[in-house]
């Protein structure tokens, strides 16, 4: 487990973080209450350890902000006798527990292994529970509600053979919805056969789509059916519509209005029987527009169009699709991810969606050697996109924080107002001499000129 511990006394932070990792826990340990808020944005622990009193606004700021990013991450805080007060205070706000000096470190590493075990088992319940459902729409994870409403149109439409438009960003699942029609449709006892537009140039598209006579072309050595054929008495999966070069468009268009078609090379017509579903990473009716896709073909296809939100859009899911695919690629080994790292996995935004998942996932497992709990840095990209999305910016800063550095320029310019004469200074902002030099002293405020002071 990454404990962060924030102790200003060296003696116990060296000793206590020795327990910890003589235990197998990983510790990041630090001296006071800035250094403490900095490890919980920079790397998130798994649980904190803090002292209740150490430089810095204490104890109560990293309690405050750990609870503001994880609410379920246990915090204990440290305490000498005579805050005990404080430290209940703090456990009526959220604190998990907290200690009293003197104490053995062996009490601590106790909680934190109760910590771990804990953790480990909301773990593996997420697990179970994802397990269970996943299977619930046709292999498909996903218990969203944008996805319910996919899943929702998907069954109300696969017993027809009404033509069918899926459009969604690349590695939302085109095919799989595509599949999902399939299954549940009457023609479920027939093949399903798929094709992509955008791995074939346009010579080749047509034969695969058509199919070929001996002779056609130079390398026509023998006969071959097509995809359509194959596709007979059941359904064909055309993806990446949108990549279909013009002279194509036509031909298919004879298909989807008469369901017959001519080898290449051949003048005999066939006649086929099969459902057409079509999937696009574009918006159609744009490339419409643009005179990149025939209008015709356009009000062919999309008969019901079934729009596939990008992961981003699916709250909740995240966790469930890594349990699935945990178990997919993990070869009967158990992985688990911190809850820290679900929480950051859930504030990515995917840009690749599923199938960018899945390999970080893969690349995880592949990674983790011996160890059963996949490590957050090989399941995210530290790109300008992730950075993005799990950096605190400075509008969400904690509150104390800001509070200070608006305190501190205040107090500058009324130094600067009395060219750092202290008690001309402390007058000016209505508090005592004393009070002037202790915030001098605690923020390092570094006043102009060395005015004499008074008396």
């Amino acid at each position: 487990m990454r404990v962060l511990l924030a102790e200003d006394e060296i003696t116990i932070r060296v000793t206590l973080g020795d327990a910890l990792e003589e235990a197998g826990h990983t510790v990041v340990a630090v001296e006071d209450t800035s250094a403490a808020l900095a490890a919980l944005e920079r790397d998130p622990p798994e649980a904190v350890i803090t002292d209740m009193r150490m430089p810095g606004a204490g104890g109560m700021a990293v309690l405050e902000r750990s609870l503001a990013l994880e609410p379920r991450r246990p915090v204990v805080l440290i305490t000498g006798f005579a805050s005990v007060d404080q430290a209940v205070e703090a456990m009526r706000l959220g604190a998990t527990n907290y200690v009293q000096k003197p104490f053995r470190n062996e009490h601590l590493v106790r909680m934190v292994d109760t910590f771990a075990r804990l953790s480990a088992l909301e773990a593996e319940n997420l697990a179970l529970r994802a397990q269970l459902k996943y299977d619930d729409f046709e292999g498909i994870v996903g218990h969203s509600e944008t996805m319910r409403v996919v899943f929702e149109r998907v069954r109300t439409v696969a017993p027809s053979d009404v033509t069918v438009l899926i459009q969604g960003e690349s590695g939302t699942g085109k095919e799989r919805i595509a599949l999902a029609l399939h299954q549940l449709s009457t023609r479920k006892d027939g093949p399903f056969v798929a094709l992509s537009c955008a791995a074939l140039p346009e010579t080749l598209l047509e034969a695969e789509l058509f199919g070929f006579e001996k002779g056609a072309f130079t390398d026509a050595r023998k006969e071959r059916r097509g995809r359509f054929e194959l596709a007979d008495k059941g359904t064909f999966f055309l993806d990446d519509i949108d990549d279909m070069p013009l002279a194509v468009q036509v031909k298919l268009l004879r298909v989807l209005q008469e369901r017959s078609f001519e080898r290449l090379g051949s003048e005999d017509t066939r006649s086929i029987d099969i459902r057409i579903v079509a999937a696009t990473k574009l918006p159609l009716r744009d490339l419409v527009r643009a005179g990149k896709f025939r209008e015709d073909l356009f009000y062919r296809i999309q008969v019901v169009p079934v729009v596939l939100p990008p992961l981003r859009e699916r709250k909740g899911d995240v966790p469930l699709l890594v349990a699935a695919l945990i178990e997919r690629h993990g070869r009967g080994r158990r992985y688990t991810v911190a809850r820290t790292g679900m929480a950051l996995l859930e504030r990515y935004p995917w840009p690749g969606n599923v199938r960018e998942l899945e390999n970080a996932i893969q690349r995880a497992i592949a990674l983790a050697g011996t160890k059963s709990e996949l490590a957050l840095e090989d399941l995210l990209p530290m790109d300008p996109r992730w950075r993005g999305a799990a950096e605190v910016t400075d509008e969400v800063r904690p509150l104390r924080e800001v509070l200070r550095q608006h305190e501190v320029a205040h107090i500058q310019r009324a130094l600067e107002a009395t060219g750092g004469h202290r008690s001309q200074t402390a007058d000016l902002l209505g508090i005592s001499r004393k009070v002037l030099w202790e915030k001098i002293r605690d923020f390092g405020i570094h006043a102009p000129g060395d005015a004499p002071e008074e008396g």
